[in-house]
């Protein structure tokens, strides 16, 4: 095994490791786009609330979840490390050779910030909301939906339930009972705060220009970079990962904002 370990240990592998994990972190964000979008939903948070007990209490999703945070860590280390190689090579000559920002991106030479800002900002994230669900202290909703006409009815639940979620169904009045730790309502306190809004929406400028240029630069990190599909590539670089994605986030706590104004 100690050609896999001098290839990882190579500048070529920790780029290839770089690219794999970023890969990977792509497609959780398309994953974690298409639930957190249920947040619009105007239910009072119960789709919102079951996708969230969903995800946090499924073997296979929890297992997937472990595998994501170990990624993220490795994706930064080899990250900042490869930029630290990179700026120990150039050495004294770092802003005097090849013309610098000319031959290069703004986003490609500033990699190492743009995903330092990420990290502080996966912190403050996970610290606000998945630390405060898991071990803080989340209130309990109860949810009454019509089954006919779908009207939803949100009020705190006291009582005690042995889990993150209870459902049944009330044959005599054709309505679904759910009771859910509510999620919701800590998204929705939260992103009252103007200073937790704003440093959410700058982090989305942080991930646009990160997955800009992390997108291409993992394709041809992977030897894929062939005129034929670089068309397609960069509308998933630039249209996907740096427009949609990003904005996408950026609403949610937009919309919380305003709503609570």
């Amino acid at each position: 095994m100690s050609w896999v370990t001098q290839t990882l240990s190579s500048s070529i592998g920790k780029k290839l490791v770089m690219a794999l994990t970023g890969l990977f972190l792509c497609s959780f964000l398309l994953v974690h786009m298409s639930g957190n979008l249920q947040l619009f939903k105007q239910d009072n948070g119960l789709a919102f609330n079951v996708y969230a007990v969903f995800m946090t209490t499924n073997p296979l999703v929890k297992t997937i979840s472990y595998g994501l945070y170990a990624f993220i860590l490795l994706h930064a280390i080899e990250g900042l490390y490869l930029a630290y190689q990179n700026r120990q090579a150039r050495g004294d000559q770092r802003y005097v050779i090849n013309g610098g920002s000319a031959n290069s991106s703004w986003f490609s030479r500033n990699m190492a910030v743009l995903g330092t800002i990420l990290l502080v900002f996966i912190v403050v994230h996970m610290s606000n909301f998945w630390f405060e669900y898991k071990f803080g202290y989340v209130p309990y909703t109860q949810y009454e939906q019509n089954l006919v006409t779908g009207e939803t009815v949100a009020t705190p639940y006291e009582g005690q339930i042995k889990s993150k979620l209870e459902e049944y169904i009330r044959e005599e009045s054709n309505t679904r009972v759910v009771i859910a730790k509510d999620l919701y309502r800590s998204v929705m306190e939260g992103f009252k705060n103007p200073l937790l809004v704003f440093f959410y929406v700058l982090s989305m400028f942080a991930v646009s220009f990160h997955l800009v240029h992390g997108f291409r630069s993992a394709f041809q990190t992977l030897g894929l970079n062939h005129p034929k599909y670089n068309p397609i590539f960069n509308f998933l670089g630039i249209g996907i990962f740096g427009i949609v994605i990003p904005i996408g986030f950026a609403l949610m706590p937009l919309y919380f904002f305003i709503k609570s104004m």
